[in-house]
């Protein structure tokens, strides 16, 4: 196995599907493992450490969201769940299993190429973001973004409402991040998904939906009627740049 190389790990049962990916993977320049069930998944995962997992939900004796939430445990790597089940969505993304994105068979070898060239993408963009943050024990203000209620402090990786610490996926961060550099500017799901998740041409819109559906779970006092990460019907969403008054 070439060191130089990309890992891709592929966990599905289905031989047809294994042997399309490992061959368009290989093709693409990265070195494949494969496992055939979940149990099997895991071992593999946490033995070679891979640079990005693809991961089938349905398969034997353990199954994928099972999979994600075990590796997720002990690596930080780009998962990638493949769903032949469209409204798994919720679970795939939830905090508790912690994918990156999902896929739903049929897919096209392109799209899965461009999500697989994304995540590596990202994940390397953010290793290095990590490295080179400062020390942690050291408090600097300019790496604390403050928008009304909510502050993010930059080099933690930390986001507190009203003072208390919110635990947000990394990814959901992100999305954070991007909207508060702009408060009060409505950004549309498609700069959301090309600027955060690396998607220029490919992925689905809901992941962005979903995803910040989660994030609202954790910030808001009332989801049904948010105060902090706002939708503009029909466009996107925008962080609100007023502090909200809260009465006791």
């Amino acid at each position: 196995m070439d060191e130089n190389k990309k890992t891709i790990l592929i966990v599905d049962d289905e031989k047809t599907i294994v042997d399309m990916l490992v061959y368009n993977l290989q093709k693409e320049g990265y070195n494949t493992l494969e496992a055939a069930d979940g149990e099997e998944g895991v071992r593999i995962a946490l033995e070679n450490k891979p640079n990005l997992v693809l991961l089938d939900i349905m398969l034997p004796k353990m199954d994928g969201l099972a999979v994600c939430k075990r590796i997720r445990q002990s690596l930080n790597i780009p998962i990638l769940m493949i769903s032949a089940k469209d409204e798994e969505i919720d679970k795939i993304l939830g905090l508790e299993l912690g994918a990156d994105d999902y896929i739903t068979k049929p897919f096209s070898v392109r799209e899965l190429m461009a999500r697989v060239k994304a995540n590596l993408r990202k994940a390397e963009i953010t290793a290095k973001a990590i490295e080179n943050e400062p020390n942690k024990d050291t408090e600097s203000n300019s790496n604390v973004l403050t928008v009304g209620d909510l502050s993010l402090d930059l080099s933690k990786f930390e986001v507190k409402v009203r003072g208390e610490v919110i635990d947000l996926t990394l990814r959901e961060f992100e999305v954070i991040k991007y909207l508060a550099n702009q408060p009060g500017q409505v950004v549309t799901r498609e700069t959301l998904l090309e600027k955060v998740w690396g998607y220029e041409y490919y992925g689905d819109i809901r992941t962005v939906d979903v995803t910040v559906r989660r994030i609202r779970e954790k910030i808001e006092k009332d989801t049904s009627n948010p105060k902090i990460l706002i939708t503009k019907r029909g466009v996107g969403y925008y962080i609100a740049s007023r502090k909200i008054v809260v009465e006791n």
